[in-house]
């Protein structure tokens, strides 16, 4: 057996967390930061993540940008690499649901979803792996969702993106998991975040949330720690092309 201790070690590992401004993105950027990692943190509001960056500490560097724009990835990439060298760990955090019913979902909040929630992912990644292939180690972190598998009311659009991110995960590991660069993904349950605010602004459909799970309560962010530090290091060397759902056995009834 080896050694135990470092199973888990990301220190001195360089990570990209997206949508670090607030959530689940943020916890991550934080979390990876704390746990030794340098890590960059983008997202489109500049002041909830330079206060990211104050809370997370010297380890970490906001990039402000639209992952959306594909026109402008060139320049991400240059400002995500220029801090700490390229990235060992890319986190895809970043996540949009506008929550418009079918019959109101308009192209413009289609291929926005799409665009941040499913390309997004798959074209940083693409243009970061090089970076991970010269080492030939890396750890692609992307997030699936309840939606990854079952249909919420105004779900459609972050709902198809969710399952594109299902299959994206186990395509990205089918492709490059030979370099030493493995892709799973995390599905959370119900979290509270800004997010899901219209959920758990609801106190009777946060407690039937709550119900349907098999532990019988919502997330906390922190349950997402292990999971997190799992799929980021060493520990989790012959996983690949997995979605690990964090949601409390939710899918399980």
């Amino acid at each position: 057996m080896g050694d135990m201790t470092n199973l888990f070690d990301i220190s001195g590992k360089t990570a990209l967390v997206t949508g670090a401004s607030s959530g689940i993105g943020r916890h991550a950027a934080t979390l990876l930061a704390r746990a030794g990692a340098r890590v960059v943190g983008v997202a489109r509001r500049q002041g909830p993540l330079l206060s990211w960056q104050a809370e997370a500490g010297d380890n970490a560097h906001a990039v402000v940008a639209d992952i959306s724009d594909r026109d402008a990835l060139p320049d991400l990439v240059s400002a995500v690499c220029a801090p700490f060298g390229a990235p060992d760990i890319l986190v895809h955090a970043a996540g949009l649901n506008l929550r418009q019913p079918a019959d109101d979902v308009t192209p413009d909040g289609w291929d926005r979803t799409l665009a941040v929630n499913l390309s997004a992912p798959f074209f940083l990644s693409q243009a970061l792996v090089g970076g991970m292939k010269s080492k030939g180690w890396g750890r692609i972190v992307n997030f699936a969702s309840l939606q990854t598998s079952r249909a919420f009311p105004g779900g459609i659009a972050y709902g198809a993106s969710k399952g594109g991110v299902g299959q994206l995960t186990r395509a990205m590991a089918e492709a490059w998991s030979g370099h030493g660069i493995l892709t799973n993904a995390i599905g959370p349950g119900f979290f509270p975040t800004e997010l899901t605010a219209p959920v758990f602004d609801d106190p009777a459909r946060a407690a039937r949330n709550a119900r349907q799970t098999c532990v019988g309560r919502n997330g906390t962010t922190s349950d997402l720690d292990g999971p997190l530090l799992f799929l980021c290091s060493d520990a989790s060397a012959y996983v690949t092309g997995q979605i690990l759902m964090v949601d409390g056995g939710y899918t399980a009834k």
